[in-house]
């Protein structure tokens, strides 16, 4: 059994769930997804709608708000009673903090930022990035089942997740949980930043480099991003240079994104940016530089100046 962890926050999905469930999909024909938290229905019901064998919602005391502890226990005693031989989680701040403790509650192998998933006569490896996503490691889960992956975003598409035909099966399972044993208090969610923005749930995201020479040239990007419904965000150093806040750094030192568009201005594209970025849909780069690294992974690429070329691009979105 292939079983996915759904992430939700008062009934709304993280986008990267669906990808999990896509990969998971590419696994296995029969998979289980189960959601954990508060207003878990609603985030129960859209998973309902995936080609999924079943949708479970934990019942179980100290999950209604996140805490590691609470999480942590309640899986380790779900994962008990259902046996799945491989459990996916998106990788995701949440994820990131609990996993790892639920690994070593159960005792088993964690493979984490996983970027593709490989079966090669009947044995599963897994690619995940290395020395800041210079290198990409090949690797096996060694040990008892089940094996725990988390997923970095981006990897899979999430909108390859197939939908059946009709609503999959919502059951609720109680687990035993100790509340006493729960030592953490619920905190507000993890962000980088006060009034930080989670851009890994951006659909349009423009983000800008070097290239933009000055702070007080920001304004065009702004410009373009208003015009596109999009968010601001920078590669590192334009946030080392405090012209934007540090959440909205891109890379392997900042948010993994993977949004239906992303456009990079003057954005060379060195390896630590593309990590963070490479899985957007449809990437979109402008760069006076005809050899700039970004132009290899870009969708569409414009080798020019960029304060001539995104006034014009402003201009016809506003027409």
């Amino acid at each position: 059994m292939v079983l996915v962890v759904a992430e939700q926050r008062g009934g709304k999905l993280n986008r990267a769930t669906w990808e999990a469930v896509a990969a998971a999909q590419s696994l296995a024909d029969a998979v289980h997804v189960v959601v954990l938290g508060g207003a878990a229905d609603a985030a129960a019901s859209e998973l309902a709608a995936a080609d999924v064998a079943e949708v479970i919602i934990v019942d179980a005391p100290g999950v209604t708000d996140y805490t590691a502890d609470g999480y942590v226990t309640a899986l380790a005693a779900l994962l008990a009673q259902q046996s799945p031989s491989l459990v996916l989680f998106p990788h995701t701040y949440q994820t990131r903090d609990f996993v790892p403790a639920l690994a070593v509650r159960l005792g088993r192998a964690l493979v984490t930022d996983v970027t593709a998933i490989k079966n090669t006569d009947g044995r599963t490896g897994y690619t995940h990035p290395v020395f800041q996503g210079k290198l990409s490691a090949d690797v096996e889960a060694s040990g008892s089942t089940p094996h725990l992956v988390t997923l970095q975003i981006g990897a899979f598409r999430g909108d390859a997740a197939k939908r059946g035909a009709s609503a999959a099966p919502v059951k609720t399972i109680a687990v035993p949980v100790d509340a006493g044993s729960i030592r953490q208090k619920p905190e507000a969610p993890f962000q980088e930043a006060r009034q930080a923005v989670d851009l890994s749930q951006a659909e349009r995201i423009v983000s800008v480099g070097r290239g933009i020479k000055g702070q007080e040239h920001l304004k065009i990007a702004e410009e373009l991003a208003k015009a596109l419904g999009a968010e601001i965000a920078a590669s590192r150093p334009i946030c080392d240079a405090g012209w934007l806040a540090m959440d909205r750094q891109i890379g392997s030192s900042g948010q993994t994104v993977a949004p239906k568009l992303y456009v990079a201005l003057g954005i060379s594209g060195a390896i630590q940016h593309l990590v963070g970025m490479k899985g957007s849909r449809t990437i979109v780069a402008i760069n006076k530089d005809p050899e700039a690294p970004i132009f290899e992974i870009a969708d569409y690429g414009i080798a020019g100046d960029l304060f001539e070329v995104v006034p014009a691009l402003i201009g016809e979105l506003k027409k």
